[in-house]
């Protein structure tokens, strides 16, 4: 079991493992973290979905919801490897719900047998941030959030020779994966399982093939612009992007995401957004073509000690 001892957290709160039944519960947490320091919320409930059915994560002992006396969600936390998350809700913070939860993710981390662990936290979040620093966390990568706006009809550029582009189809999930694994192999520090990677793309409620163009050549697909559908919003959403190593530098990601961006315009969305992290020395490609950074956020590590 994943329970917290009454002993850790503070009075009036009580915990227990997180189910698939969870999700909605979830999602309002972490919405309702994302409103108050963003003004709007950006996790769709796919995502939570997505995580809590990551390959190898054990609801019963890898999850913890710490819940107020009333029943209401108050924060909650997942550890995998040696990733990460906590979330307190708004209106517990100030209770030790966070410190006790991040002692939590350590103890699962080290019954694991992991010797570091790591979690992203907004740079707006002073609190959580002062917590990790103060516990012995130092950053590792930073991540920015990034935002075009589409007042008018995007312009592709115009596709490299020898290249062809088309729509995302059935059947281009396997050569997906691999070209975008294959990219992000050279800073990721672990490969993802195919199911992994599926859960958080194509196989999201919110994929969006039409707006996820792929380039070919010869027959081999050497880049992809695989993007979601944020319902209810006026934004889409670019959510992975990649180019073959040696098809780079040969204009065919500007040209993917201008596509998609297009095709996001004729959807009706009025801006479209995508993350990305310093190690992967992209953050140039996006502002180049008129993305602006809307926040920041910072991933944390720590090495963990035995006993």
């Amino acid at each position: 079991m994943s329970d917290l001892s009454p002993k850790s957290l503070p009075a009036g709160y009580r915990s227990r493992s997180a189910t698939t039944a969870d999700v909605h519960a979830v999602h309002c947490l972490v919405t309702a973290c994302e409103n108050e320091l963003h003004g709007r919320a950006s996790t769709g409930s796919d995502r939570i979905a997505a995580d809590l059915s990551l390959p190898g994560l054990e609801l019963r002992s890898d999850t913890v919801l710490v819940r107020d006396s009333e029943g209401e969600l108050a924060g909650w936390s997942w550890v995998k490897g040696r990733r990460a998350t906590v979330h307190v809700h708004p209106g517990h913070r100030g209770q030790g719900l966070g410190s006790s939860l991040l002692a939590w993710t350590e103890a699962r981390a080290r019954q694991l047998g992991s010797d570091r662990i790591a979690q992203t936290v907004s740079d707006s979040d002073h609190p959580a941030t002062a917590l990790l620093r103060s516990s012995g966390y130092s950053r590792l990568v930073t991540e920015w959030l990034l935002e075009i706006a589409m007042p008018v009809e995007p312009e592709v550029p115009e596709t490299p020779a020898a290249i062809t582009v088309r729509a995302f189809r059935p059947g281009d999930e396997q050569a997906a994966y691999q070209l975008t694994e294959d990219a992000f192999d050279e800073w990721q520090q672990r490969r993802k399982t195919y199911a992994e990677w599926a859960r958080h793309t194509v196989e999201q409620a919110t994929f969006e093939p039409a707006a996820s163009p792929v380039a070919f050549a010869g027959g081999q697909m050497v880049g992809a612009v695989l993007s979601l559908d944020v319902p209810g919003g006026d934004e889409g959403y670019v959510e992975r992007v990649a180019v073959r190593r040696d098809h780079r530098n040969r204009g065919i990601a500007r040209m993917l995401l201008r596509e998609a961006f297009r095709t996001f315009y004729r959807q009706g969305k009025q801006t479209c957004t995508l993350w990305t992290h310093s190690d992967t020395g992209a953050l140039s490609l996006y502002e180049r073509i008129g993305m602006t950074v809307q926040r920041s956020s910072t991933v944390y590590g720590k090495a963990l000690t035995t006993g």
